[in-house]
This record gives C-alpha cells, sequence and structure tokens, in this order.
C-alpha cells in the first residue's frame, strides 16, 4: 500500500504529524506496534504516570501517621489512579486520529526493507507492506540495562516502567544510578513511605549540576530519610540483593525492589535500519541533520530516537520543524528547560555557573534562598534557592536554576524572556499576583 506519509510511532512527534498531514488531505499511516503505547512515551509510562503518582506521593507526606499498611493502601489506590488517567488519554489520542479521514493506524511492528519501503508484522502474524515517500521515525526510547550479572529475569529488578504498574509498594527500594528519572522516583518513593537508598558510581552528586544545587538536593534527600551511596560499583546482583564496594568497604543491600535508573537509550532495535541505509551516531542514536532528515532522503527522526533532550514538548518541537518547510531548523531552537519532579522540584533553563566559568562567559549572579518567599512560608516548603545568571553585557538572562516549590511553572517565564531577548528588568518590574511563586522575580532580579 503506498501514502503520501508513514509514521513510525505514536509518540508526541508522530501523532501531531499524522493529524496535520491528514487534515491538509494526505493519505496517511501511523504504525504502532504496542496498543499500551498511543500517545507515546510521555502520556503512557513517562511523564504523566510518573506526575500522577508525585502527586499521589504529595497527598501520602501529609499523614505522617500512618504505619506502613496504610501506606501501601495509599500506594496501591495511586497507582489505580494512574491507570484511570493513562488508560482515558491513551484512548482520546487514539479516537482523535482514527477519526481522521486520511488517516490509517496500524498495530504492528514495523521495519525497513528499502528506503521508500517498509513491512509491517500485524499482532495477527500476518504481514503488510507499506510505502511512501516520506518516512518519519518516532519510536522514542527505552529503559538503558547496564550489563551488571543478575537483574534478567530477575522479578526484584525493576525498570521506570514496570516499577509505575507495581501495585505494592516496597518497603526497601534501592535505586542503581543517580540520573533524574532516580532522583524523581527517589523522592517519590520516599514520600509514599519506602525507605530509599541511591546507588551511584559517581564520585559526586548530580555532576552535571553546579555544585551548590547539587549539595542542596543531596542535603534535602538526606534530610527525609534517603540514602546516598557515592563511587559505588555494582558488582552483581543475587535475588533481592545488591552488592556492590566503594574505595571504603563492600556492601550488600537487600530490598523490596530494586530500580534500573540507567537513563534511557533510541528504540530502534526492531527498525533493521541497515536495510534503507539510515546511519547512527556514536551514542547509537539515529543520525539528522538541521531538517531531522536522516542520511537517507526523504526518512526523517523525531524525538527520542535522534538523540536529542529526551522531553515530549522538545518531540513537539520537532514536528513543528517537519511542518515548517524548511523555515525552522534545529539551528533556530533556542534554550530548553526542563524540570525534575522532586520534592523540592528543580527547573533549570540556559547555561549554568560551571558551564559559564568552563567556558569563560562573564555573568552577573543573582540568588536568593526560597526561605524569603511569602508563598514558600505558606506552603511550609522553604528549603533551595533561585539563581540567575545575567550578561552583564547586554542585560539579558544567560540561565538560571529554581530549585523551590512550584518551580516548573516559573521556569517558563524565564525561558520566555530568554526567547525574546528581554532585559532581566522586564521580569523584575513585572506586577504579579500576591502570594505566588513567581512574584520572586521582583526580588531575584532586583539583587
Amino acid at each position: 500500500m503506498k501514502y503520501d506519509a508513514l509514521i513510525i510511532g505514536f509518540g508526541k512527534a508522530g501523532k501531531t504529524l499524522a493529524g496535520a498531514f491528514a487534515k491538509q488531505g494526505k493519505k496517511v499511516a501511523l504504525v504502532e506496534k504496542d496498543s499500551n503505547m498511543y500517545g507515546g512515551t510521555c502520556i503512557n509510562v513517562g511523564c504523566i504516570p510518573s506526575k500522577s503518582l508525585v502527586t499521589g506521593a504529595a497527598e501520602a507526606s501529609l499523614h505522617p501517621e500512618y504505619d506502613f499498611d496504610a501506606k501501601k493502601e495509599h500506594y496501591r489506590l495511586a497507582v489505580e489512579e494512574k491507570r484511570r488517567v493513562t488508560g482515558m488519554l491513551r484512548k482520546k489520542n487514539y479516537d482523535k486520529l482514527n477519526t481522521l479521514e486520511n488517516a490509517a493506524i496500524y498495530d504492528g511492528t514495523a521495519h525497513f526493507v528499502s528506503a521508500k519501503e517498509v513491512e509491517v508484522k500485524l499482532a495477527d502474524g500476518s504481514s503488510l507492506a507499506l510505502a511512501a515517500d516520506k518516512i518519519y521515525i518516532n519510536t522514542g526510547s527505552a529503559s538503558a540495562l547496564p550489563s551488571i550479572s543478575g537483574i534478567e529475569n530477575n522479578p526484584h529488578v525493576y525498570t521506570s516502567t514496570t516499577l509505575m504498574n507495581e501495585e505494592n509498594l516496597p518497603k526497601q527500594l534501592t535505586l542503581i544510578g543517580a540520573g533524574y528519572i532516580g532522583m524523581e522516583f527517589a523522592s517519590m518513593y520516599a514520600s509514599y513511605g519506602s525507605k530509599v537508598t541511591i546507588l551511584t558510581r559517581d564520585s559526586e552528586f548530580l555532576p552535571r549540576e553546579d555544585r551548590d544545587v547539587a549539595d542542596a538536593i543531596q542535603k534535602i534527600m538526606e534530610a527525609r530519610g534517603i540514602t546516598i551511596v557515592l563511587n559505588a560499583k555494582i558488582e552483581n546482583v543475587e535475588n533481592d540483593t545488591v552488592n556492590y564496594s566503594t574505595p571504603e568497604s563492600i556492601s550488600s543491600i537487600k530490598s523490596d525492589a530494586i530500580l534500573i535508573a540507567a537513563g534511557r537509550i533510541p528504540n530502534i532495535k526492531d527498525l533493521q535500519l541497515e536495510n534503507a541505509g539510515i546511519e547512527l551516531n556514536l551514542r547509537g542514536a539515529i543520525k539528522v541533520n538541521e531538517h531531522l532528515e536522516t542520511s537517507v532522503p526523504g526518512v526523517y527522526a523525531l524525538g527520542d530516537v535522534n538523540g536529542g533532550l529526551q522531553f515530549t514538548y522538545v518531540s513537539l518541537d520537532d514536528s513543528r520543524i517537519i511542518l515548517s518547510d524548511g523555515a525552522y531548523t534545529l539551528n533556530h531552537r533556542q534554550a530548553v528547560p526542563y524540570s525534575v519532579f522532586m520534592d523540592t522540584p528543580l527547573s533549570r533553563v540556559g547555561i549554568s555557573e560551571k558551564e559559564a566559568n568552563e567556558k569563560n562567559i562573564p555573568y552577573r549572579l543573582v540568588k536568593l534562598p526560597t526561605a524569603a518567599i511569602p508563598k514558600a512560608q505558606v506552603l511550609r516548603k522553604t528549603d533551595g534557592f533561585l539563581k540567575a545568571l545575567i550578561s552583564p553585557d547586554t542585560g539579558e538572562i544567560l540561565g538560571a536554576a529554581l530549585l523551590c516549590p512550584e518551580s516548573y511553572e516559573m521556569i517558563n517565564l524565564i525561558k520566555l524572556a530568554m526567547d525574546m531577548h528581554a532585559d532581566y528588568t522586564v521580569l523584575r518590574d513585572r506586577i504579579y499576583t500576591h502570594p505566588t511563586m513567581t512574584e520572586a522575580f521582583n526580588d531575584l532580579f532586583s539583587l
């Protein structure tokens, strides 16, 4: 069967392109191998389910009087609510495309036969050949599994995806890895009532962040009873026990659940890209140019699979690049904000102090403790601080790190100011509602 556009993967970019193309009158095919993944990673196994559980964790933290049995029940209900939310959104995404006259959805696993043809193995075992002038790969990412003896086929070992489907709250949770996904899960499960231990091979906690940011997060986590072990080399996993060593000792820790938090990798294993001549970069992602076109003309890669930042809003922005017909490219993309939904949440955009110093970029630093913000006092959430780097030459904001309540909302305003190349005084001199966290910009940018 021949289509104008063939999209592999029902992620944010894929579904957006499919809808836009179909409304333009183009004949579109969208292939998705897993009916539980309509809408992509974010809706089903990423942002939405994890944030649903984060919300439940925040509610659980309001009840320190709960015994563990009560905490387990609260967690079970939170998982049930998470499933309701993701199921509703998954159906909504499917129905939105399935009602379009020019769009066809195929449930099956696709692999390339050539640069213009894909074979789809359908759920019933039969195969279907699809061809298109333009092919778009949007297959997302999968949990990275390090080479650790004993983690395969181990019922005590989980990824972020599988742990969120576990209805039983682990009394003891051990994380292998200390990336941003790990930080969210450590904070979340500690709020539910799990005893959490983080094992990281890094000699510094969160080495990508500025030291003051990383140190503050570590202090917050340890105050909540989370144990962080640096310089930890994982020797192996035996059933429910992680054996590890540090320069000082050889240790073991027994857990109800072991979470592999080693990041995510491009999901390309079923695609047989070599049949189309599609090249990968050194990190195993699909190589693309500024228009997101692969090494094969007419074949594009969008979202996590192309090795860019692994955020659903970046995948959405990738679809804008395709739909712009060359007017907007990767070269036009400006600073991308991100948030880590811990308690206390961290949000960042632009360059850090560490990066500015490494690149000899001049800056003026402004920094405000969270405790100085009236809304933070009202929320009784006063840990952390806000800081921003300002260009002494132009007055523009170069970057910001917000370790405070509601930072995930506040960071978008700083991102907007940066995109508009506005002087920092634009945020300093705004009238904000009170009491809000955003009004802290009046004080932060007056320092």
